[in-house]
């Protein structure tokens, strides 16, 4: 495997199928990116023991493309955090599914804001 992937275990894991690609045969960097959210806001709701929304994203550069039958992980880990706010950054990588070394093609900094009820900004619960 590259040395260079996060440690830990991925957020999610998936594959790429032929219902996400452009007509060139290449995964769509929109899938890609709604991966990618769905991995942030994964932690994002643990963090924020409820629920979280997306308010931006910061610094998403498409490095290498993702093919059809690929294994994508997504990496996310917490950088910052403010009264109600997140800053997750989410590494994506993709392994061709015959084989074992695994391949950075994006990553971004998400930011979420943990939501009350009635869908306002309240402040994160404390961390242990």
């Amino acid at each position: 495997m590259c040395s260079d992937r996060p440690d830990g275990e991925p957020v999610i894991r998936t594959i790429a199928m032929p219902a996400d690609t452009n007509p060139s045969g290449d995964i769509f960097g929109g899938w890609l990116m709604a991966q990618m959210d769905l991995a942030a806001g994964n932690l994002a709701a643990r963090i924020a023991r409820g629920r979280a929304a997306t308010i931006a994203v910061e610094g998403m550069t498409f490095l290498k493309p993702v093919k059809v039958g690929d294994e994508v992980s997504l990496y996310a880990d917490l950088v910052a955090t403010g009264r109600s706010s997140m800053r997750i950054h989410v590494e994506a990588w993709r392994r061709n599914r015959y084989a074992e070394d695994s391949v950075k093609v994006t990553d971004a900094t998400f930011t979420f804001v943990a939501l009350d009820g009635d869908g306002r900004p309240r402040p994160l619960p404390a961390r242990a």
